[in-house]
Formats: structure tokens, sequence, C-alpha cells
């Protein structure tokens, strides 16, 4: 019995020696290498570049109070459209005391000196009439009565702005009064009423009340790395993509490129900017469709910086580089279609989009040339 199960034992470790023998022979044995087969073909090829950046109106203005006071009226809400002078709105000012005090006396002594010139005019006059004073002197009198009137009316006017914000002679054109300063759409009104405002000055910029900006001459703004800005020229088209709104697409036409490069993450690039044809159609559906076209949006820009047409062409994969040679594997007349002979065949090529490219001499419409290696599953063969 002992002798018998021996035999099955050595019987099975042979045949796992066997088997093993057999599987290692037969992953040695070359397999057959198969490629795919290329035709050369005529086609346009175009080397584009795609420049990440934003939309922005062309012309966007803070509106900044001439007067420094406390909001108490909005007239306006962001996305509505103003016209250039509509008011947005109205400040109520807080007077300096300082001020208001110098101005009240400013008037004080005009007033005083009104009366007194207004007594020595009655006096000239008087003795005018009884030829006592000469025409020259009762002129000179009449004038400086005049002087004094207009002093002390512009001192009441200095004192209502200082107080108001506004004087009666002036009233149409009331600082307190924030108006547009340009047609357009407000993107922004970051005050609110109650906040105190102040204007601009020597030591300050002075309090935005509105941002405004004309929606509908937009520029697309973006950076284009320093290997690729030397291939662009001012006038060529573009396409622009927004994220936001994917099915619509814009033409523009490249209108500047910066002549300074800035450093962004280890690379210098240069900015750019283009102007945006809108055609009134693609957003007819207005801010309820949600098809308006906003301040901000981030859009790509695609830019042809080559092409060439009808030319020849092959996949770039086909393509062996050898130095600054380039190769291509022709399938020869002598191939069967079990074992294809190729020819390796020096090319002349021209540009490339990534997938395919020109062929300038070296091959014809009529050639086939031999692709990447076609992998083949190992269990697909047992």
């Amino acid at each position: 019995m002992k002798k018998y199960i021996k035999l099955v034992v050595a019987a099975i470790v042979a045949l796992i020696f066997i088997g093993t023998f057999v599987f290692l022979w037969q992953k040695s044995q070359p397999k057959e290498v198969s490629y795919q087969d290329l035709a050369a073909s005529q086609q346009d090829i175009r080397k584009t570049t795609i420049i990440t950046g934003k939309i922005e109106p062309r012309n966007e203005v803070n509106v900044k109070p001439q007067i420094s006071g406390i909001i108490a009226e909005l007239m306006k809400e962001p996305g509505q459209t103003v016209q250039q002078g509509e008011v947005i709105a109205r400040v109520k000012v807080i007077p300096d005391m300082g001020q208001l005090s110098s101005a009240e006396s400013r008037v004080r002594l005009a007033d005083i000196n009104l009366r007194q010139v207004e007594a020595d005019y009655a006096r000239t006059e008087q003795l005018h009439r009884q030829q006592l004073v000469s025409d020259e002197d009762f002129e000179k009198a009449r004038q400086q009565l005049h002087q004094a009137q207009e002093e002390k009316a512009a001192a009441v006017d200095a004192l209502q702005v200082v107080r108001d914000g506004v004087s009666k002679s002036n009233a149409s054109a009331s600082s307190t009064l924030i108006r547009s300063t340009i047609s357009g759409v407000i993107l922004d009104i970051p005050v609110k009423v109650g906040n105190s405002v102040i204007n601009s000055n020597t030591f300050n910029d002075g309090t935005t009340i509105a941002t405004v900006a004309n929606m509908q001459d937009l520029i697309f703004r973006g950076n284009i790395d320093e290997t690729e800005v030397g291939q662009l020229i001012i006038g060529i088209p573009m396409k622009i993509t927004i994220g936001a709104l994917q099915d619509l697409s814009f033409d523009a036409t490249l209108e500047y490129i910066s002549p300074k490069a800035t450093e962004s993450n280890g690379a210098n690039q240069f900015e750019i900017k283009a102007a945006v044809a809108i055609p009134t159609d693609s957003l007819s559906g207005g801010a309820a469709s949600g098809r308006t076209l906003r301040a901000g949006y981030s859009a790509n820009a695609e830019i042809v910086l080559a092409q060439v047409t009808q030319v020849l062409s092959v996949p770039e994969s086909a393509i062996e580089f050898e130095g600054d040679s380039t190769f291509v594997y022709v399938l020869t007349g002598t191939s069967t279609k079990q074992t294809p002979q190729y020819e390796r065949r020096p090319v002349v090529t021209g540009l490339s989009d990534g997938v395919n490219i020109e062929i300038r001499s070296g091959l014809t419409a009529k050639d086939h040339v031999r692709g990447p290696q076609i992998i083949t599953d190992d269990n697909s063969n047992e």
C-alpha cells in the first residue's frame, strides 16, 4: 500500500514538472507581431492653442460722490440699465462744524458790509441829485453796491452748499444727487441707505457708490505662454467659448499683446486682449433665460497659430524620429495578407496638430504606412 502511494505521488510531481516545462516553453516562443495599417490622405491641418481667461467690459467705471455725507436714498439696483446723467443715489450732507461756522461768519460779515455800502450809496445818490457829487463818484458808489450784493449772494450760496450740499442758484446741478457718468448696466452697488460716504481727495480714493459698465462692448482678457506668443499677430480671429454658456461661441479679434511678461508658476506669461463680437440674436432670451453675458465669466479662447489646407498627411504615431530626421515604414508590393513587408523610407514633415502631421515629400496618396503595434490579449491566442 505504501508503495502504491509513493507511485501516485511521484506521478503527480512528474505531471506538475512536465506541465510547468510546457507552459514556460510556450511562453518563450516568439509571438507574431502585427501593426496597424494606416493610409496617407489629403486633409486640413490646424495647429491651435487654448487660452484661459475671462470676459470683461471694456469700459467699467466707479461712480463716486462729489461731497461727503450719508446715503439717503438709492434709486437703482444692480442689473438695471442707466443712461449717462441719470440719478443713482442721493446723499444727505453732514456739514463740518468748522466749515459751517466759517460760512455763517462770512454771511454775517457780507451782510454788515452790504448795509454800510447801501447807506453810502443812498447818501451819494442824494448828493448826485443836488449836483454836489460828480458822475464818476456816483458810478463808483453804484459799483461798490453791486460788488457788496454779489459778495452777500456768494456767501449765502457757500453757506447753503456747506449746510445742505446744494445752493438755490445751482439746484439743477446738485452734488447731493449721484449721477451715472456713462450709459450702461449697473454691475454693483456696494453701499446701502445709511452708509457714510466720502468724496475723492488727495488722501482718499473716495467711496464707490456704484459700478457701471457698457455690456455691449466686451473684451476677452487672458494670458499666453512665451513659447506661443511669437506666433500671434494683432487682428487674428479667435473663437471664444464660455463655461456657463457651453452651447454658444463668439467670434473675437485679437487687439492687444502685452510688451512685457509676467511670471506665473515659474513660466513667463503675456497678457492679451480681444474684442468680442456679440450677436444680438444669440442672447435674445435675456436674463430670464439665463443667457445674458455677465462680467467676469470664465472663458476659453481658441487661436489658430498655423494651418495648411488639403495637404498629404499621416497619423503622427506612424512617424519615427531619429535626430533631425523622420522616417516611415511603407507597405511594399511584396507583402501578403499573412506577412506584410515594410520599407523604411525618409520623409520631410511639416505642420502637426498633435494627431496628424503634414508630409511634404517622401510619400504619395496611394501609400500605406505602418502604424502602432497591435496589442493582443494573451488569453485569446491560447
